[in-house]
């Protein structure tokens, strides 16, 4: 038997024990905080842990982070240096592509000018556009943000990516200059990990390089877009509108100036889960090479924060 520590405020844990004991029977499968002996535990699978969750687990070999992003495993000062691994789950990809094809064809179609106007009573036409007249920038081509990019070019946009290294990456055009993709995108999807780079990374002046009046999907970590910047440049008309699933406190909290934003679509950080049946198979293979002395799969850089 392996000891398996679980934790998450989102997840359901027994939609996890009955997926990981199905391919990993072995699995003796633990729910935080009952955990019985934590020294006992040799594997963990969370999301944004507690401080010090992993202090008294002397034996642990892999951490299996339950979501797209490991920021909250870097840098901690409870965690020794074992692997870390992400998902390389399809339902969690297709739940992204779906949020941002929804969220860019929102904006491509007009939906949210008619859904300001139906509260209005009024019958307001605007003549659709051709969607290769549509420029999307998308920022960040890894897992997730590729598929997403991939599916919005296969959709007719016309879609450039922008990512540290260079991809090829279907119908997208791939440019190493950010500046060169805001100055283009009249739709900007922000899908980057959150890491000491991308903290930030769209503020004051990359709003200034955008369009005036684009629109802002935002699906990947709150910080990376500096909050301050971007309640100005909706109110000014830089930006005409956004979708946010994320924020720089969740639960965003009551009486945030966005909830009073009639040009902002707030969702509660939901654009992507995992899905625990098509990624169990993953987490079981990784857990028995790491018992091996063998690498996990998708083991993370913590110095990269991917």
């Amino acid at each position: 038997m392996v000891a398996v520590a679980f934790f998450s405020e989102v997840d359901d844990p027994e939609d996890w024990r009955r997926a990981l004991g199905a391919v990993l029977p072995e699995a003796e499968f633990r729910v935080a905080p009952a955990l019985g002996d934590p020294a006992e535990i040799e594997a963990a699978m969370v999301w944004k842990p507690p401080a010090g969750f992993f202090a008294p687990m002397r034996k642990l070999k892999l951490v299996v982070n339950l979501g797209a992003g490991v920021d909250s495993l870097v840098g901690r000062d409870d965690l020794p240096p074992v692997p870390i691994a992400r998902l390389n789950d399809p339902g969690m990809v297709q739940l992204m592509t779906s949020y941002v094809v929804f969220a860019v064809t929102r904006y491509a179609r007009d939906i949210h000018h008619f859904e300001r106007a139906q509260r209005r009573g009024a019958w307001e036409y605007r003549h659709p556009r051709a969607l290769d007249r549509i420029r999307v920038g998308v920022l960040g081509l890894g897992e997730l943000g590729g598929p997403a990019a991939q599916a919005l070019a296969g959709m007719g946009y016309s879609v450039t990516g922008w990512s540290r290294s260079p991809k090829s990456i279907p119908g997208v055009r791939w440019e190493g200059s950010l500046d060169a993709v805001l100055a283009e995108s009249e739709i900007l999807v922000a899908l980057v990990p959150l890491t000491p780079d991308t903290r930030g990374l769209i503020g004051a002046r990359e709003f200034g390089l955008l369009p005036r009046g684009a629109k802002l999907v935002n699906a990947c970590r709150g910080p990376v877009v500096d909050e301050a910047a971007l309640l100005v440049a909706l109110s000014d008309g830089t930006l005409e509108a956004a979708t946010l699933d994320v924020f720089n406190q969740e639960p965003l909290p009551e009486g945030h100036p966005l909830w009073r934003m009639e040009n902002v679509l707030i969702t509660p950080h939901l654009a992507s889960i995992t899905v625990p049946d098509s990624a169990a198979r993953d987490v079981a293979e990784s857990i028995r090479r790491v018992l091996r002395g063998e690498p996990p799969l998708h083991q993370v850089d913590p110095g990269r924060g991917y």
